[in-house]
């Protein structure tokens, strides 16, 4: 069994090497949902959180932030996509990866092609090549609405693929991540890609990439124990809770009560573990930034 897949080698003295990444049938358009028609209804937004009511309109505008409290509500993959990317430059990677139930799970096909007619996407990512006022980079999205982002091996391959075409292109990668942890419909299968995750990130590491990731509600399970945390640059929005296991799982492991806000964003920026907390409306500038602030780096990030 190959644990690692296919490696693309890069050749970094292969000055047209993007050109020849164009040539070849990696990425494709993707198909972005459309503008949304102005909601002339007055239908209302309610926070989870506050209970503060808000014109829809408003809430889209604020990309599902509620500004009575700041709740950051999930958001869809296609929708992380657009509030980060330059217009018009956000083209998919290609992934043809068979559909696979290695355990033979009760009525699994039937629920992932369920939710690939639903949600349009493939699998629980969504990947890409887009620029960020002006600067080239790789984007991976886990899709919450995708069984709650769950990583089983089609994730597993998506994720190391979209490492992997960053290091060829020699871009930056971005990865927002979002997910309730391995599929437990794949059993081991599922647990084997965080070794496959880590070890993309850790052979673009040591070949001078930059990764960036994003840590959102929820990052928890076997991506947080893999390819979330293992990143130059770890960001993270308000409130998001991330860790391996629940907190309830913990008191109940160890039989002690746990500090107030542990496993939450901010708790972990104190300790050190998040870089820095961003609000969702500033995310796009402030990735823009650091980009800016590599670019001697990587020339070719740049148009």
């Amino acid at each position: 069994m190959k644990l690692f897949g296919n490696h693309i080698k890069a050749n970094k003295n292969n000055k047209d090497m993007v050109n020849e990444i164009d040539k070849e049938p990696i990425l494709e358009k993707a198909v972005m949902p459309p503008s949304e028609p102005v909601d002339n209804s007055g239908e209302k937004y309610t926070c989870k959180s506050c209970g503060a009511e808000t014109p829809l309109t408003e809430i889209k505008r604020m990309m599902y932030v509620c500004p009575n409290c700041g709740k950051h509500d999930k958001i869809s993959a296609r929708r992380r996509i657009m509030s980060v990317a330059d217009p018009g430059t956000f083209r998919k990677i290609k992934n043809n990866i068979p559909f696979r139930n290695p355990l033979d799970y009760p009525d699994y096909s039937e629920k992932i092609a369920g939710l690939k007619s639903k949600t349009g996407l493939d699998e629980g990512v969504l990947s890409g090549v887009c620029e960020i006022e002006g600067y080239k980079t790789v984007v991976a999205v886990m899709a919450s609405e995708f069984l709650m982002g769950s990583m089983g091996i089609a994730v597993g391959e998506m994720i190391t693929s979209a490492f992997e075409i960053a290091e060829k292109m020699d871009l930056p990668i971005i990865i927002f991540t979002a997910s309730g942890g391995a599929r437990m419909q794949e059993g081991i299968l599922s647990l084997m890609q965080m070794a496959k995750t880590s070890a993309a990130a850790k052979r673009f590491s040591e070949n001078g990439g930059l990764y960036i990731s994003v840590l959102t509600h929820p990052t928890t399970g076997g991506v947080s124990a893999s390819f979330a945390t293992l990143a130059d640059v770890t960001l993270a929005e308000p409130g998001a809770l991330i860790g391996f296991a629940g907190p309830r799982v913990i008191e109940q492991t160890i039989g002690q009560k746990l500090p107030e806000g542990f496993q939450r964003a901010e708790y972990l920026e104190e300790h050190g573990f998040v870089d820095g907390i961003v609000q969702r409306t500033e995310m796009r500038d402030t990735l823009a930034q650091l980009l800016r602030l590599h670019e001697k780096r990587r020339k070719s990030w740049q148009r």
